[in-house]
């Protein structure tokens, strides 16, 4: 079986795609798994660049492929210098907890929102490094609002699923079943088949 190294340290996003890409033959080691903690400084100016400065700095690390995974956030008719961008968690030089993404994000949608909510968009870099290989893609996800009322569910480690709703359901993120995920065509199907043709 083949194996990956995933260098994130959320659990979250490995279990996004771990089932799926096992199914592929191909096991999704976590940085827990192998026991590697990195400080790494992403500073680059886009998703892809800061996904391959993770898979670049873990590379060095182990001799296996690496994948990396970075998105950054755009929120309609919010200053420039409100925008979440690739700072997502960090605000204001601080990394917030799933709670405070949950107030911080719920509170721009109250102040810049629209009838208690505000259209976003997602776009994801992906970076994977094989041997001596680096090869990237990215997507994004716009169907979907951020509302200023949470949801009583929050799924840990995706604390904006509980205040965001996609917009053909009307329905939280964090409350979809797998149906309602397969209906809006939320299982990633492209991302899978690029991980799964470059590792």
């Amino acid at each position: 079986m083949k194996k990956v190294l995933f260098a994130t340290g959320n659990i979250a996003k490995v279990k996004r795609f771990k089932d799926k890409l096992l199914a592929r033959g191909i096991e999704l080691l976590s940085l827990k798994d192998l026991n590697i903690s990195l400080s790494v400084e992403e500073n680059g100016t886009s998703a892809i660049e800061n996904a391959l400065i993770k898979a670049r700095a873990y590379k060095k690390e182990v001799d296996m492929p690496v994948m990396a995974i970075d998105d950054s956030l755009y929120l309609e008719n919010v200053p420039e210098n409100l925008q979440p961008g690739l700072f997502v968690r960090r605000v204001n030089g601080k990394s917030l907890t799933d709670e405070e993404m949950i107030e911080h994000y719920s509170n721009l949608v109250k102040d810049y929102g629209v009838d208690g909510a505000i259209v976003a968009r997602w776009i994801y870099g992906l970076a994977i490094i094989k041997e001596n290989t680096e090869r990237t893609y990215t997507w994004s996800k716009n169907d979907f609002l951020l509302v200023d009322t949470p949801s009583k569910v929050v799924n840990p480690g995706y604390p904006l699923n509980s205040i965001s709703k996609n917009i053909k359901l009307d329905k939280y993120f964090s409350e979809m079943t797998q149906e309602d995920q397969e209906s809006v065509q939320e299982q990633e199907d492209d991302v899978i088949d690029f991980i799964a043709k470059n590792v």
